[in-house]
């Protein structure tokens, strides 16, 4: 996704610098997804256009076993430690921001004690500090001119879907399809949209390299009219979905976001390092 959103440009150097944001209230609302809202005095130079229902953020966070916690000065840090134990940065979705009470929401998916902000949502309490980029990026809300709309994705996806679903016009259909790891990860939405929601259940792979994800928008029987589309999840779903979408139901460019942000196996900077190279294989197949 393109970085659309900026921070206010400033000559004041404070301002270029992450804010930190202090955990104010922690919820678990499912087995592997932690909500953490946050404050502090720095989120009232926060910056977020509202334009979009996929904004997002870039966390800056401590490598696990470092000597610094998120409240560390951090250009500091990276004058007198290596750089393998610089700050970490890290994509997230924003579930909702309160401009009133400068508040900021956001919903992390964690699985146990691997990877950089798992393990540190896992422990976040009050009190606890990360620290952010002073704008949000962001790059689709629904038409209000489309008949209806597709929300497909996996639990990382979940917050921009539910972000999305109370911003599609009253009335109007919404099929939203997503990939969780079991029946305990399900959330309820609601949306002023007709909404139809597919719950599908990784822990159901069926282990012959099929994504259920693009099998089952494959199987929907899709509503006449318009359709605005926004699918993001990991590569190899996307790339099954990409195809399928674009050459066998024909849905023009201009109406589909798609992205496949995330890759199993690969680290953000990782995947980084290597998405140039896929996206271009997958144009390739789509030729």
């Amino acid at each position: 996704m393109a970085d659309t959103a900026q921070p206010p440009t400033t000559s004041d150097p404070r301002a270029r610098r992450p804010l930190r944001a202090e955990v104010v209230d922690v919820t678990q609302l499912t087995p592997h997804m932690v909500r953490l809202t946050f404050g502090g005095d720095d989120l009232a130079s926060f910056a977020i256009s509202g334009a979009y229902t996929d904004h997002y953020v870039k966390l800056q966070l401590p490598p696990p076993g470092a000597s610094y916690d998120g409240a560390a000065d951090y250009d500091e840090v990276r004058e007198r430690l290596p750089r393998e134990q610089w700050p970490r940065t890290r994509t997230y979705t924003v579930r909702a921001w309160d401009a009133e009470r400068a508040q900021l929401t956001i919903d992390f998916v964690h699985h146990g004690d691997e990877g950089v902000a798992g393990p540190w949502v896992a422990r976040a309490r009050p009190g606890d500090v990360l620290q952010l980029r002073a704008g949000a990026g962001g790059a689709y809300a629904p038409s209000p001119d489309a008949d209806w709309h597709l929300l497909v994705g996996d639990s990382s996806v979940i917050p921009a879907i539910s972000a999305t679903l109370e911003r599609i016009p009253a009335g109007v259909p919404v099929h939203v399809l997503l990939e969780v790891d079991d029946a305990s990860e399900e959330q309820p939405l609601a949306s002023p949209g007709d909404l139809h929601v597919t719950w599908l259940h990784g822990n159901q792979r069926r282990g012959d390299g099929h994504e259920p994800l693009a099998d089952a928008v494959a199987a929907l029987a899709f509503p006449a009219g318009t359709l605005h589309a926004f699918v993001h999840g990991e590569a190899a779903a996307v790339r099954a979905l990409r195809r399928h979408l674009l050459v066998d139901r024909g849905v023009p460019r201009d109406a589909l976001l798609i992205s496949g942000y995330w890759k199993r196996t690969r680290t953000e900077e990782g995947w980084r390092e290597d998405r140039a190279e896929w996206n271009r294989l997958v144009e390739a197949d789509l030729a």
